[in-house]
């Protein structure tokens, strides 16, 4: 898998996190997601929220949004690795903004495009534990 690079295997995880501090952003995604089919959507707009949530119930994936209000994402990003849960990151910084152990994790543009996002939600693993080989990139072209 490539940077900004997503494998899709076409099922849709059931609960999603997202960590955005934007609140009209994080309510696009929320009805985005949810039109496509996801049963929940939970939001958090900071780090210690998002962190109680994943120990409450963890998510199936997450849309990690890089900076946030005085801080950044990473903390919930290693908390989710740990725990072996997809997540991506969506972002309007560049790639030097993301430390190096996560330099191989999927980044969304924002604003991010519709068919993007789902194609995100996506990438889960197949029930095998292998991932498809078909992949998206951030501009929606298959590659």
């Amino acid at each position: 898998m490539t940077p900004g690079s997503l494998p899709i295997s076409g099922a849709l995880p059931l609960d999603v996190l997202i960590v955005e501090d934007d609140p009209i952003i994080a309510l696009d995604h929320e009805d985005a997601i949810l039109g496509f089919g996801v049963k929940t959507v939970r939001t958090a707009a900071n780090v210690v929220r998002a962190l109680e949530m994943i120990a409450e119930r963890a998510p199936d994936f997450a849309l990690l949004d890089v900076g946030l209000i005085r801080e950044t994402s990473f903390a919930i990003a290693e908390e989710l690795a740990s725990r072996n849960i997809p997540f991506v990151f969506v972002t309007g910084y560049g790639t030097d903004r993301v430390p190096a152990a996560f330099a191989d994790r999927p980044r969304l543009p924002k604003p991010c495009a519709t068919q993007v996002l789902e194609a995100a939600l996506r990438c889960l693993p197949n029930r095998d534990g292998t991932r498809s080989s078909t992949q998206i990139d951030p501009t929606g072209d298959a590659l």
